[in-house]
């Protein structure tokens, strides 16, 4: 059986998602959120609000950043479904699939990528437990779509920021990638050598899988 994950153009004819598609999405869904409650677990104040330089988030900014990301994606996905298919498109999603799937390795973040004004921190949320339960029902909302979705979803684009048009299978996927891609740098912060004394364990950066 073709592995959509790394299949030719000629092979991203299946506009639905395949179960293994479906089962790949839940998977790194649940796995992301996992690997991010756990990096942020029992901080306190002040690691929460540390800053390795004046112009770098903060563990708090980085998950008021996830909780925006998640719902401008899953909206946009939401509304582009509304308009008609772009199959023409499909080649090219195909082609920037192994750049789609790098998104959450430690070397992407070589890489800087400007956030969308839409989904940058903005201070919305008091404290730490308002913001985990923020992240939370955003994720509820994903895996609730993922789950129950049987929309044409490699027929329906919208762009990423440095890859272009991405279907929105693939915009399934870049939420968990994403999440991936900021652990690392809640860790890279935990890592610093002015971060605050407290119950954090800190941890070497490493690839998100």
């Amino acid at each position: 059986m073709p592995n959509r994950h790394s299949a030719p153009a000629s092979e991203w004819n299946n506009a639905t998602m395949t179960p293994s598609d479906r089962q790949q999405v839940l998977n790194q869904l649940a796995s992301s959120q996992s690997r991010l409650l756990a990096a942020v677990a029992d901080l306190t104040s002040q690691q929460w609000h540390f800053r390795e330089d004046p112009d770098r988030w903060s563990i708090a900014e980085n998950i008021e950043h996830l909780i925006h990301f998640e719902s401008f994606i899953t909206q946009a996905i939401s509304n582009v479904l509304e308009h008609p298919a772009e199959p023409e498109k499909q080649s090219q999603a195909a082609l920037n699939h192994p750049r789609v799937l790098s998104l959450g390795s430690a070397e992407s973040r070589r890489t800087q990528l400007t956030a969308r004004e839409a989904v940058r921190p903005t201070g919305q949320w008091s404290g730490p437990s308002v913001l985990i339960e923020e992240f939370r029902r955003a994720r509820a909302r994903s895996v609730a779509f993922a789950s129950q979705t049987d929309a044409d979803l490699h027929s329906h684009f919208f762009p990423h920021i440095a890859f272009g048009d991405l279907d929105c299978y693939q915009w399934l996927l870049v939420i968990s990638l994403h999440t991936g891609r900021h652990i690392l740098q809640i860790q890279q912060v935990q890592a610093h050598a002015s971060y605050p004394e407290g119950n954090a364990i800190r941890e070497t950066p490493r690839e998100i899988s």
